[in-house]
Parts: structure tokens; C-alpha cells; sequence
């Protein structure tokens, strides 16, 4: 096993985020606070009413404006307690009304209050803060029998049947914000790292993977000369994309480091778990490099420094007190299994990195029943991947030189293949529980073996190489072009976006990660 150079500046980045993310909330609400009239109610988030360090201190004896949605209400004969959200935090304000004041108000309800902000009274149990509310306004009304969220368990199938409603749900939206600080956590990693950030397009004129799962893209014009047919919007067959990789590697040429988040799409018949038809692939592409160990290297470093944000931020203490609401009653084990997740990608140890035919040996060797026979020459199913990372090595891997036959024809082959069996310089990251969460490879850089790999893909006709004309190499002809022209060593990787936020998340399904879910036979909204 190879072992990678270690970050050592990931942890402390990590602390620093979340201490930046405190300071910038304390200056915004600072700055709110001069530039409003003190006798004019100052607007403010749950989240800074909840969250802000001594927020207390200065806006005691303060008119507050909050907006929000009623989640839930309790009326009492003298007084009513609203439970209010407004997707800034997973804890709800609570509101004290009057009844008069709560008499409009049900579960669902879009609400403007004005009121002080107090502690509670010395006999109460619960020392949280409260609104008192001097004025309250109804910004929209909901028929309480008729709202389709309740105030109960709703399963993970109903709430996908209504995917513009459901994140209005606490958890739901707690993961959008996970998502979002996960993207300024990934923007702020590859800006450290002298990476640009490229926008590839979602058209494509080709395949890159050569799996032919792809949409293919065609205009509702008619051709008014045919009135039976529809006409080509572009004069040739197009795609949406399967992967920016091939885009990345011509901007790769002229920027030397380059990366992109972008939406994918696959075609692909699984109603499985772990797919879907449209999702998210964070990618990057790396110029003048020789050796997969530094993108294996970048790989493992930006998955580090992803995670180590979470632990002190507001979404990671979030995340861990949050319920999966697909879980009917609460587990009182997800909070530690899922710090466990975050402690085992953060651990002071290098990550293992053992080639596809040790995993195979590995795998033959063992004792464990296997659904699917484990055999050199082909996939490793989900059920191997898991037995490596879970019990060879018991963390995350990099699973690296995969046959040739198996891999796409972008893929450069191996310069020392021990095993003599065709491998390509490859790898598969491999997570505990979550199996594939990422792979990359070296691309063939130069002219002829490219050409080669695609006639040995299908890809291209037979016949010497260096007869074929741009029409012969279809869609790819670009793609070719740029090994014409100084081209040079170069690799990346990608990295399935909505696969690591369920991993960091402890959600099981990527449909309750993605916001309007897209899957064989399910496209809602």
C-alpha cells in the first residue's frame, strides 16, 4: 500500500471557518443594527436571534421583526405559544402571543412578528429566549385541514410526491444548507489551491464515458418543410452531458488547474438508492502531472477539508442533533454514527491505497459469502467495495489500476503493470457503508494511442490511426485535436456531490438530498 501526503493545515482551516462564520454574522448584525433607527424594529434571522454570541445584550429592549412560518401552535387561556421557522436554523423560535393575536395562525402560516426579544420567566424549566410578540401579521394564510405537511410523520415516498412542499420541513432544509456551506467550503479550498473555477456546458457532442446512457437533445421546432419531423436544432445529434471531464481537460490546457460543480445526467435504469437521472459532480482537471498520487492527493485533502469545516459550524451541530425524518422514531445512535463518519474521514491517517488486483486476491481469499463471484476482468460490485473499505481496511480507500477493458478510453494505461493483464492508471474512492464516492484516473495525452483506445472502444473506425478524418472520430474529433497541439501529461477526478453530502449527512438515500429528485419514472416538478 501506497500512503498519500497529508494536509496538516486541514484541521486548523477547519476551526478557523467556524470562527469566521461567527465573526461574520457578529458584523452583519452589527452593521444592521447602526444603520437602522433604534426605535424602528431591526429585521433579524431565527438564526441570529438563536445563534449570535451576546445577541441578548444588544437588542434587549429592542422592537424585532421576524418572519417566519408557523410549524406549530399551542393556546392556552391567557396566552398561545407558536413554534416559528423561517429555514435560517433547524431550532424554532418560540413566540408568545396572545390568543387574539394567535387567532389566525395555523401549521403553515407565513408570518410577520414584531416584539421583544426576553428570557423566560425565573419558574420556568426552559431558560431559551422568546419572542414577545407586540404586533403579528398574517403575510399568507394555509387552510390548516388541507396542508399537505402535518404535524406528524410523513413517509420519504409521500414527501417525494410533493418535492416544492418538503423543504419547508426543519431537516430538509437543514440539508440545503449544508449544501450551500459545502460549496463555500469547496470554493475556499480550490481558491487555497490556485485552482480555477470553470462553467463547462450541460450540451454536449459526445459521450464522454462511451456508456451510451445519455439524453439526447432535441428542439420542439418542426422543419417547415417537413411538417412530420422534427428538425435537428444543432444539424447533429447532441447530448446532455454524463461529465465535464472532457471540458475540463481543453480548459485544463490553457489554465493549468481547473474545477467545476455541475449538473450531470445519465439515462441510466437503476431505482436504486444510491442513483439518480440528474445530479450534482464536482470535477477538476490538472495540467503538467505525471503521477496519480497528486490527484489522489488533491482528492483526499479536499474531502478532508470538507469535513473538518462540519464540526464546529452551525450546519454540522445541526446535522448531528437533526432527525432523518425517512426514520419514523428517533435513533438515538445517527448523532454518533455520524461523527463517527466525519472522525474516520479526518483521522490522522493517511487514507490506504491498494490496486484493484490486491482487492481481488483480497476478496477470493476470503472467507465471507459473496453474492456475486469476485473475478479479475470485471466490476467490483457494491458488496465488494463495501467488504474492502469496511473490513480490509476499515476506512476510506483508493482502489487503483482497474483492467483496461473496463474503463473508459480516455484512461492512460499503466506505466509498470506487474499483473502483465493490460491495467490503466485509475482509481476508485471508497467510503465505509456508501461504497463509490469518487474516481479519477491519468488521461491519454498523446495522438496515437488515443486514437488507438477509441477503435479498440468502438469509437472510432479501423485502419490506421493517423488516416482517420475529423468525420471519422464523430463528437470526439475536438477532443483529439487537443493532443495535436502540445499536449501534456494531465489527470482529475470527480467527485458524486450529492453521494458525499448524504455520506456527511447520515442520510441513505440520494433522492432526499437532491431538492427535486429526477429518477427512471419520476420527474414531479
Amino acid at each position: 500500500m501506497n500512503t498519500p501526503r497529508l494536509a496538516r493545515s486541514v484541521v486548523k482551516s477547519g476551526v478557523l471557518s467556524a470562527k469566521n462564520e461567527t465573526l461574520t454574522r457578529l458584523a452583519r448584525l452589527q452593521r444592521d443594527a447602526t444603520q437602522s433607527s433604534p426605535s424602528a424594529p431591526l429585521q433579524m434571522s431565527i438564526a441570529d436571534l438563536i445563534h449570535a454570541p451576546g445577541v441578548h445584550g444588544w437588542v434587549k429592549d429592542r422592537p424585532l421583526e421576524v418572519h417566519g412560518f408557523v410549524r406549530s401552535i399551542r393556546n392556552h387561556k391567557k396566552m398561545s405559544f407558536a413554534s416559528i421557522g423561517d429555514g435560517s436554523t433547524l431550532e424554532p423560535m418560540q413566540a408568545v402571543l396572545t390568543p387574539s393575536q394567535a387567532q389566525s395562525l395555523s401549521n403553515g402560516t407565513a408570518v410577520r412578528l414584531v416584539g421583544q426579544w426576553r428570557e423566560p420567566p425565573a419558574t420556568k424549566k426552559d431558560k431559551v429566549n422568546e419572542l414577545y410578540v407586540q404586533s403579528a401579521d398574517v403575510i399568507g394564510a394555509t387552510d390548516p385541514s388541507k396542508f399537505p405537511i402535518q404535524k406528524k410523520y410523513h413517509t420519504s415516498e409521500f414527501l417525494r410526491t410533493i418535492p416544492h412542499l418538503r423543504n419547508q420541513i426543519p431537516f430538509n432544509s437543514t440539508l440545503l444548507r449544508l449544501r450551500s456551506d459545502t460549496i463555500a467550503a469547496i470554493t475556499k479550498y480550490f481558491a487555497a489551491e490556485a485552482f480555477t473555477q470553470t462553467h463547462t456546458p450541460i450540451i454536449t457532442s459526445s459521450d464522454c464515458e462511451g456508456a451510451g446512457e445519455v439524453f439526447n437533445v432535441h428542439s420542439s421546432l418542426k422543419d417547415r418543410k417537413d411538417k412530420t419531423s422534427g428538425a435537428s436544432f444543432f444539424g447533429s445529434p447532441k447530448y446532455l452531458t454524463v461529465s465535464s471531464q472532457l471540458h475540463l481537460e481543453a480548459l485544463a490546457h490553457s489554465m493549468g488547474k481547473v474545477w467545476t460543480l455541475s449538473p450531470t445526467f445519465r439515462a441510466e435504469k437503476s431505482d436504486t438508492a444510491r442513483h439518480l437521472s440528474e445530479f450534482y459532480m464536482l470535477e477538476a482537471e490538472v495540467n503538467f502531472v505525471d503521477d496519480m498520487e497528486h490527484i489522489m492527493d488533491a482528492v483526499e485533502n479536499l474531502v478532508r477539508s470538507i469535513t473538518t469545516s462540519l464540526f464546529d459550524s452551525q450546519v454540522g451541530k445541526e446535522i448531528l442533533a437533526s432527525r432523518d425524518p425517512a426514520e419514523e422514531h428517533q435513533n438515538s445512535d445517527r448523532a454518533a454514527m455520524i461523527k463517527n463518519r466525519w472522525k474516520g474521514l479526518t483521522a490522522d491517517i493517511p487514507w490506504p491505497r491498494i490496486t484493484y488486483s490486491q482487492a481481488i486476491k483480497e476478496l477470493q481469499s476470503s472467507s465471507h459469502t459473496f453474492q456475486h463471484k469476485a473475478e479479475w476482468g470485471l466490476g467490483l460490485q457494491a458488496e465488494h467495495e463495501r467488504y474492502i473499505a469496511e473490513t480490509v481496511c476499515k476506512s476510506p480507500v483508493f482502489i487503483t489500476h482497474y483492467p483496461r477493458s473496463i474503463k473508459p478510453f480516455y484512461m492512460l494505461p499503466s506505466a509498470i503493470d506487474s499483473e502483465k493483464q493490460g491495467t490503466v492508471e485509475c482509481f476508485d474512492l471508497i467510503f465505509p457503508e456508501a461504497c463509490e464516492i469518487a474516481g479519477g484516473s491519468m488521461r491519454e495525452y498523446r495522438l496515437l494511442p488515443l486514437i488507438e483506445s477509441m477503435q479498440r472502444h468502438g469509437m472510432a473506425p479501423p485502419g490506421s490511426p493517423m488516416s482517420l478524418e475529423d468525420e471519422d472520430l464523430g463528437g470526439l474529433s475536438w477532443y483529439v485535436d487537443l493532443r495535436r497541439w502540445g499536449s501534456v501529461p494531465h489527470g482529475g477526478f470527480g467527485i458524486g456531490f450529492d453521494r458525499l453530502l448524504g455520506y456527511l449527512a447520515g442520510v441513505r438515500n440520494i433522492r432526499e438530498i437532491t431538492t427535486f429528485p429526477r429518477w427512471v419514472g419520476r420527474c414531479e416538478c
